[in-house]
């Protein structure tokens, strides 16, 4: 295994580059001692969306002032990673928003069911993320 990706910190305020590490899924390389310490010196976890990771081939993306790590991946991990920090489509993307809009089409329907069956507006707040107010006012 050679260094086939590297992990970085996403400065604040920087559009997302590459892949959120967990996303990828498991990867070898974070088990290891030089991760970890890595990790720690810079106060983050493996599920921070700061910590990032992009192919060796697309290093020149990762901003100048990030903090950086090389790492080896095996075949497979490689691919996973080239495959998460691809581009989606456009069309991919448009499926998506139009998933979105189906679910969201109905909203106030489905609050109003759950208020119907006793679940308290803090709840229904907490579990779908809507405002409270928005639910109040149901």
């Amino acid at each position: 295994m050679a260094d086939d990706a590297y992990l970085f910190l996403l400065p604040d305020r920087h559009p997302r580059l590459g892949a959120a590490l967990a996303a990828v899924g498991a990867l070898e390389c974070t088990e290891t001692p030089a991760v970890h310490a890595w990790l720690q010196a810079h106060e983050a976890s493996v599920s921070s969306e700061q910590v990032r990771i992009l192919p060796a081939d697309a290093e020149t993306l990762i901003p100048k002032d990030a903090e950086r790590l090389p790492v080896p991946l095996s075949e497979e991990e490689a691919l996973k990673v080239e495959q998460e920090c691809a581009p989606q489509t456009v069309t991919d993307m448009e499926s998506e928003l139009l998933a979105f809009r189906e679910t969201t089409q109905d909203w106030q329907a489905l609050v109003h069911r759950a208020l119907t069956a006793g679940i308290p507006a803090q709840r229904i707040a907490r579990l779908t993320g809507l405002d409270p107010e928005e639910i109040g006012r149901l």
